[in-house]
């Protein structure tokens, strides 16, 4: 009878104590929970990055992953060694943003090679080297297309305008093909009468837009592939005297840029979610550690961003 008692009271501890750690340990028991994930990321100090990542944690905390994030700084062998590195350490799962996306198949394939799945975030390989899980990215023809239908709105239905480009870049590329479609859809008669590649800097913005505005003196807009080349143009605009008689339209809504909007310096940017992409990436990979199969590529919606939004959530 007290050996029933004593079985009795033992199996209510061991309850009582599972029930009192399982929410402590909920995302342990998820499966793959505790797997690392390597992250290389092509330029970590860039805001957009800082909130991808952000979006990244969070999401693999939920599952119990840990990552192990690193910056290439804008450096393509530099991103190829950190594969290298995770590799040797026998991460779970690799997410990549390369900074070049034609030479950085040869890492991926190194990996396939380990038996390592790659995924890639923002940016996608074009290379024929290795094979991608899944590459999660904001939809940027849509985003190019709205951004041009703000230029179309600013500068009317006729006039001249300019693109500061980074064009070896996929996601670029993209923007740059769907703002191109809504001017020819929605305002047929702008010209587009430049076009230069300023890598998507500030300072090479800047410089180019002077030499744009030396050589198109009616110029009535300037698009910025990412707000770095947007800002660039407007100190360009500044030093020549032309603020608010050249529609300045960016893409990413970075605070700053969203400053000089609410200011009207600049006419609007196309909004991306970046945080959105870096959970997306990571439900793809949870996808893949269950044994599901990803969708190839995730497409997360791209908004805008005007003068009217300023103080709201775009």
């Amino acid at each position: 009878m007290k050996l029933r008692h004593c079985a009795a009271a033992l199996v209510i501890a061991l309850a009582a104590c599972s029930s009192s750690n399982s929410g402590s340990h909920a995302a342990s028991t998820s499966p793959g929970a505790g797997k690392r994930i390597g992250v290389s990321i092509q330029n970590r100090e860039a805001q957009f990055y800082q909130d991808m990542e952000a979006g990244m944690r969070s999401e693999a905390a939920k599952y119990g992953y840990r990552l192990n994030v690193v910056d290439a700084n804008r450096d393509n062998a530099l991103q190829q060694s950190q594969v290298e590195d995770f590799i040797s350490q026998h991460v779970a799962a690799i997410v990549l943003t390369p900074y070049d996306s034609q030479a950085i198949g040869s890492a991926i394939a190194e990996a396939n090679r380990a038996g390592i799945p790659v995924f890639t975030a923002d940016i996608a390989s074009t290379s024929k080297l290795g094979t991608v899980v899944a590459h999660v990215a904001s939809d940027n023809v849509q985003g190019g297309f709205e951004a041009g239908r703000l230029m179309c709105r600013a500068v009317g239905k006729t006039g001249s305008i300019a693109i500061i480009n980074e064009p070896e870049v996929t996601s670029v590329q993209d923007r740059v093909r769907g703002f191109e479609q809504a001017i020819a859809q929605l305002c047929p008669g702008v010209k587009i009468v430049a076009n230069v590649d300023a890598g998507g800097q500030r300072d090479n913005a800047e410089s180019d837009m002077s030499d744009i505005l030396q050589s198109h003196r009616n110029l009535k807009g300037v698009f910025g592939i990412n707000d770095d080349s947007a800002l660039g143009a407007l100190t360009a605009v500044k030093s020549a005297g032309l603020v608010g008689k050249i529609a300045i339209v960016g893409y990413d809504a970075t605070p700053e840029a969203r400053a000089a909007i609410a200011a009207g310096q600049m006419y609007g940017d196309a909004v991306q979610h970046p945080e959105q992409i870096g959970r997306d990436t990571i439900d793809a990979i949870h996808l893949y550690f269950t044994g599901k199969a990803p969708p190839k590529v995730v497409h997360v919606r791209v908004g805008t961003f005007t003068r009217a939004n300023a103080g709201k959530t775009p």
